[in-house]
């Protein structure tokens, strides 16, 4: 099978290269703004929309002197690499698409400094010189990273970012893998706040709370920022401390939910886990003037703290970890799954008395109520693929259990 893997180093460039990454990255949000620009211009006259090669050949015109959809002339785009100002029209197609298919909002212009990035798509431009730690990149030189791992596979596009005032690379490969045998059961996660995630077998993770154990230093950090006077020299030492912050609580955050997901992907070949929304579940309850919302700061507490445990990154982990391991994600809706019992099958929101503690007002089965989530879970993640299997076209609801014969209820 093939495996399509990312691996990403910090670059070690000179004083000459961190200009120049800046320039490229700059060309790059000015080809993303224009086209932007172009797009929207053309809609409000009533034109159809640009496609890639289209974007292209404007970009050509660029790059020879033709006007901006500005009014300017821009000649200096010519002094960065092409190749990663037309990545840069095809991130723009990608993000109509996803507008289009309802996955995202609309296109936004890029602020400077802010996710500065270029990729380079062809992979015979670049050398990758491993045993000296070192890659050439077109219109850069031989830039120096710090070789964490080994590469493996053939290099399929290289991608430059900046964050926090450090640079980085990013080496997709590509390459030929057994395919693998998955180890270990089938197992449901039930996902928390006071518990990160709980197993049906009973195992559970305690949070880590990356942004909670920062959120004074970041707090005092912002305060000091905002008496600095804008742009000032004092105001940009402080930014970048603000933002050394918030990469220390990324990277704490990201760490934790890798070795989690590596270890949840290497001993189950099956992991059901809830289909959460988590945009819905963390949206603010401020309201309107005309009806303001209630218990506001209680709810803008609990966004927070959904939001500081990465539900989403960890299912897209757990998706791609376990197909690499040779097993799969199922995602079951989470309705009813903390009211259900799993004894007698009773739903009743009197079953969950309190956060931790489920009791059965039925037949007075009594756990824990992670467990008892994680395990409904489970049991819907064997029904929907029960159905799927046999050609059900509507998955089953969350807690759905096996009636006396042992067969999964399945509802068409």
């Amino acid at each position: 099978m093939q495996r399509l893997q990312a691996f990403k180093y910090e670059l070690m460039p000179n004083g000459e290269q961190q200009r120049q990454m800046r320039r490229f990255a700059g060309l790059c949000r000015v080809v993303f703004n224009e086209a932007l620009n172009l797009q929207k211009t053309r809609y409000e006259q009533g034109e159809k929309k640009l496609g890639y090669a289209g974007l292209c050949k404007e970009l050509t015109a660029w790059r020879n002197g033709a006007p901006l959809p500005s009014g300017r002339t821009a000649p200096w785009l010519s002094e960065g690499p092409a190749h990663t100002q037309q990545q840069t029209l095809k991130d723009l197609e990608r993000a109509y698409s996803n507008f289009f298919a309802k996955r995202a909002d609309f296109p936004r212009f890029k602020k400077k400094n802010q996710s500065d990035s270029f990729r380079y798509p062809d992979p015979k431009q670049v050398k990758l010189d491993q045993s000296n730690c070192r890659i050439f990149l077109p219109k850069l030189g031989w830039l120096r990273y710090r070789n964490s791992r080994e590469v493996l596979g053939a290099v399929r596009n290289i991608t430059v970012s900046q964050s926090c005032g450090k640079w980085f690379v990013s080496i997709q490969t590509e390459r030929e893998v057994e395919q693998p045998i998955p180890n270990g059961g089938a197992v449901g996660i039930d996902m928390g706040i006071a518990r990160f995630a709980t197993l049906s077998d009973g195992v559970f993770y305690a949070p880590l709370n990356s942004f909670k154990r920062h959120e004074t230093a970041l707090r005092k950090a912002q305060q000091t920022m905002s008496r600095k006077v804008k742009f000032s020299s004092n105001w940009k030492k402080a930014k970048a401390r603000v933002q050394r912050i918030h990469a220390r609580i990324g990277n704490a955050r990201r760490d934790y939910l890798h070795k989690t997901s590596t270890t949840i992907s290497q001993n189950h070949a099956m992991v059901c886990i809830e289909d959460l929304q988590v945009r819905n579940m963390s949206k603010s309850a401020a309201g309107t003037t005309e009806s303001p919302g209630r218990k506001v700061r209680a709810k803008s507490g609990l966004n927070k703290a959904i939001l500081d445990q990465g539900w989403a990154e960890f299912r897209r982990q757990l998706d791609y970890k376990l197909a690499w391991n040779g097993g799969h994600l199922i995602a079951v809706p989470p309705q009813n799954t903390s009211r259900t019992c799993p004894s007698c099958g009773h739903v009743s929101k009197d079953n969950r008395q309190t956060q931790a503690k489920f009791e059965c007002v039925e037949c007075g089965f009594e756990e824990n109520a992670d467990v008892v989530g994680a395990i409904n879970v489970l049991r819907a993640g064997h029904a929907r693929l029960a159905c799927e299997v046999s050609g059900a076209v509507m998955p089953p609801a969350a807690g759905t259990h096996r009636s006396d014969s042992g067969v999964a209820q399945c509802r068409a």
